[in-house]
């Protein structure tokens, strides 16, 4: 005779409400969303590799004409998974250093370069301008450097905590990513605990959630790179205007592209950046596109995100105006994932 176990309480279940909304309200305050975005990735990548390396083991077994093994053994592919996950960073961050030491090292001379550019074009505007207004501007590149020289001086301060900031939450990312790729190897058995159970089911709905945002923001970065694509190789050359690195740029563009808004702003700054090296007016015809672009990703991650979890376009536009207003631009990346968390568990619930 089965034992039916009792339904949970409904003070469990508000209970289990309460802490799953208290800790995405302490992760948005403390602005900890890096870390609960890796831990997301650092799990569903080990899963998705361990799956892949069952299945390869499985096909190899059956070439072999070993049909009697019919499951490959899970836990070593989990954790050569979760071993992969968590050291894909470093490796991808040895080979960027790499790519780039050559950068570091030209940089005196392209600094050099910059100032003597950047000492002709206000030359030619205290020409143009009246005498009384170009005065104001520096005569040449000692001064272009002496006035770049006291901003960064008087700027020391701010950007010291802004790289603080960049690495404390690269760290926290970082952190994030083991910590996600651990707990897709960990194997946790059932106690029969309510609380527990009741915590589970709320983080697999939240972990579905972001399944269908990963899966949706990969079409936008794909649209957003072609759109990219056609303007770095088609537009600009028909404008008779190259841009360098263009290949580097449009994958720069597709993989930045899976972040949520922020992806896209670096795209935005790093090829902005790269057409003012060619020339201001390369620089601004990036920059308006760019912004073009920028501006179309709320509709368009509105429309394809929506498509993928059931939210009316509307519906989703709202809450991310309105999360950023409220987080900023922490806000407009978390609102399509909170929301769709929150629409899941209104489903769940049947509320919806």
């Amino acid at each position: 005779m089965s034992v039916v176990a009792p339904l949970p309480s409904r003070k469990l279940v508000t209970a289990s409400y309460l802490l799953i909304a208290g800790a995405l309200l302490l992760i948005m305050w403390q602005g900890l969303l890096p870390g609960l975005l890796c831990v997301c990735i650092g799990f569903l990548g080990t899963r998705w590799f361990a799956r892949l390396f069952d299945a390869g083991l499985a096909r190899l077994l059956r070439a072999r004409s070993r049909p009697d093994v019919a499951d490959p053994p899970s836990s070593w592919s989990r954790i050569v998974a979760a071993t992969l996950v968590s050291l894909a960073p470093i490796g991808l961050g040895i080979l960027a250093f790499s790519e780039a030491r050559e950068f570091v090292l030209n940089a005196p001379e392209q600094y050099q370069e910059l100032l003597d550019y950047i000492a002709r074009t206000v030359l030619e505007l205290r020409l143009k301008l009246p005498p009384d207004i170009g005065a104001y501007l520096p005569e040449g590149t000692a001064e272009v450097q002496r006035i770049i020289a006291g901003y960064l001086r008087a700027q020391a301060g701010a950007l010291a905590l802004t790289g603080r900031a960049w690495l404390g939450g690269l760290l926290f990312a970082y952190v994030g990513l083991i910590v996600g790729a651990l707990a897709a190897v960990a194997r946790h058995a059932s106690g029969g605990r309510p609380l527990a159970e009741l915590l589970k089911q709320r983080i697999t709905l939240f972990g579905e959630a972001f399944g269908q945002i990963v899966a949706a923001q990969f079409w936008i970065a794909a649209f957003n790179t072609l759109l990219t694509a056609i303007f770095l190789l088609f537009v600009l050359p028909h404008w008779e205007l190259h841009l360098p690195y263009a290949p580097a740029l449009i994958t720069l563009t597709f993989v930045a592209g899976l972040v949520p808004i922020v992806g896209n702003l670096l795209c935005n700054t790093v090829i902005t950046l790269v057409g003012l090296s060619v020339s201001p007016i390369t620089a601004l015809a990036c920059l308006a596109f760019l912004i073009l672009i920028h501006k179309a990703e709320y509709f368009i991650n509105a429309k394809v995100v929506g498509a993928r979890t059931q939210m009316g376009v509307w519906e989703l536009l709202a809450v991310m105006f309105v999360a950023e207003a409220v987080f900023g631009p922490a806000g407009l990346v978390a609102a399509p994932l909170f929301y769709a968390y929150l629409k899941k568990e209104l489903q769940a619930a049947r509320l919806v």
